[in-house]
């Protein structure tokens, strides 16, 4: 059974940052591109960043300079380093693992940014 459970969210001041993390079990991050997407009250789920099986990262425009996905193999987890959080970062965060057919996702985890 495949599992993805998120971790790391909470409340924290603008300006300030968080580290997310998504624990697999049931697959091997490194052979499924894993990404992360967030999705705030009333909105729709958007992509935030993204690591492929080779490396290749990506971000959404909104959060590029301030985050970074990477994955710890040993650990077989992927992480989201997110800097400089505004108020607008305010959502709940889901790990997503997919490759061919198979599509995976977490629970997700609230990430709130207010002072």
């Amino acid at each position: 059974q495949v599992q993805l459970v998120e971790s790391g969210g909470g409340l924290v001041q603008p300006g300030g940052s968080l580290r997310l993390s998504c624990a697999a079990s049931g697959i091997i991050v490194s052979a499924y591109t894993m990404r992360w997407y967030r999705q705030a009250p009333g909105k729709q789920r958007e992509l935030v960043a993204a690591i492929t099986t080779g490396g290749t990262t990506n971000y959404a425009a909104s959060m590029k300079g301030r985050s970074t996905i990477s994955r710890d193999n040993n650990q077989n987890q992927v992480l989201l380093q997110m800097n400089s959080l505004k108020p607008e970062d305010t959502a709940v965060y889901y790990c997503n693992a997919i490759w061919s057919i198979q599509n995976y996702w977490g629970q997700g985890t609230q990430v709130t940014v207010s002072s």
